[in-house]
């Protein structure tokens, strides 16, 4: 019980390395200002990687752990760690994606506020959009204060909207940014039009996406649910037969080696079956 306590407590420290910051949520001054001055001072890429490996070694170290506390032996823990250290990065894979999918689904309510500056208090298009996206996520909020800055230092919509892209690397945005573009450059009485059916497009297309993710929600606790059962069947098998004397031995390693594979083979291929197809980007240039 000792030892499972302590499987329990390392694998909390593992959730906060690889789980984003908590704490209370900061105002929104508070957080652009935090955005603005992110984007003025040049981060070195270390930071992010050496957070990465440490998480990955912790979630290394308490998989062996766990599997030499079931199984002994050498073969099981020593895979059962190599594919614990692989869950941070994929947690960070799926936080990217939720962040995407935020910004899904505040493309449309940026387009109306667009609108609104552009139609009815007669902003231009590049001011109308900067000022937009102060209220942007937290995921896209640095891409459009760099996006500002640009702007505020060169005037050139063109290039600003290019390090917008850039950094959101979205197709939605992609094509947000260039319909503006199109409509500051081109000009015209039909600016509200294009806009209210721009903001329709990506009104449809993030309903689409939430209808989806909706109809998965079943299938993904299922997913998660059926990967936790080997796992108390292991614990189980301690009790039956001489237990962890059985799984110690070179037919048991091979055994459980290959259950801890297809656990992971299975997980993996239904994540991929049950991932949402994502629109390739056109606007690169």
């Amino acid at each position: 019980m000792t030892t499972l306590a302590f499987i329990a407590a390392g694998a909390a420290g593992v959730w906060l390395l690889s789980a984003p910051g908590g704490g209370p949520t900061p105002s929104a001054a508070w957080r652009r200002a935090s955005v603005r001055q992110a984007a003025s001072t040049a981060h070195p890429p270390s930071a992010p990687l050496l957070h990465g490996a440490l998480a990955g070694t912790a979630a290394g170290f308490v998989g062996w752990i766990g599997a030499w506390t079931l199984f002994g032996g050498v073969v099981a823990p020593t895979l059962a760690a190599a594919l614990s250290a692989a869950i941070p990065p994929c947690a960070a894979t799926q936080r990217r994606r939720r962040r995407a999918a935020d910004a899904w689904q505040a493309w449309p309510r940026l387009l109306a506020e667009i609108r609104v500056l552009v139609a009815h208090r007669g902003q231009s298009i590049p001011v109308a959009l900067f000022a937009a996206g102060v209220h942007a996520p937290a995921g896209m909020g640095p891409a459009f204060s760099e996006a500002a800055r640009t702007w505020s230092l060169s005037t050139d919509f063109e290039a600003s909207l290019r390090v917008l892209k850039t950094a959101l690397a979205d197709p939605t945005a992609d094509a947000v940014c260039e319909t503006l573009l199109a409509a500051d450059q081109i000009g015209g009485v039909q600016i509200d039009a294009r806009l209210r059916a721009l903001a329709d497009a990506a009104q449809a297309e993030a309903a689409a996406r939430s209808d989806a993710r909706a109809k998965q929600a079943g299938a993904r606790f299922a997913r998660s649910f059926v990967a936790s059962v080997p796992a108390f069947m292991a614990m189980i098998g301690l009790s039956i037969g001489r237990g962890r004397q059985a799984y110690e031995s070179g037919d048991g390693q091979l055994l459980v080696a290959f259950s801890l594979l297809a656990v992971a083979g299975c997980w993996l291929w239904a994540g991929r079956i049950m991932a949402i197809p994502v629109r390739k980007r056109v606007f690169l240039q």
